[in-house]
């Protein structure tokens, strides 16, 4: 049996991975209506314009969170710290990092 091209869609990556987890929300009768619309204007069914619009803003949201913000003076400390020349290691950090490695089974 063959499909017709109308039917062969590309499947992404990220859909490999098993869907067996549940969300649900409850939400104004305008808001379900205003959802349908905007999915049938994309084609999509309700749920899987939900799902790719909050994923997109939850991607985003995290990838402006891990963003170190620093203002001049901060930059500048941060900037003369990685270029500082590292600290010599204390004696004893240097004997119990030697008494470790004789403790500790070494893993490969």
């Amino acid at each position: 049996m063959c499909a017709s091209e109308a039917h062969i869609r590309l499947v992404s990556p990220l859909t490999s991975e098993r869907k067996n987890q549940r969300l649900a929300a409850r939400v104004r009768r305008t808001h379900k209506k205003l959802f349908e619309r905007a999915a049938a204007i994309e084609g999509r069914s309700v749920a899987t314009f939900v799902i790719a619009h909050a994923l997109k803003a939850a991607v985003e949201l995290v990838r402006q969170e891990e963003i170190i913000r620093l203002n001049t003076e901060q930059s500048r400390r941060f900037a003369e710290a990685l270029l500082a020349t590292p600290r010599p290691v204390p004696d004893a950090r240097r004997r119990a990092h030697k008494e470790y490695g004789k403790r500790v089974v070494k893993q490969l």
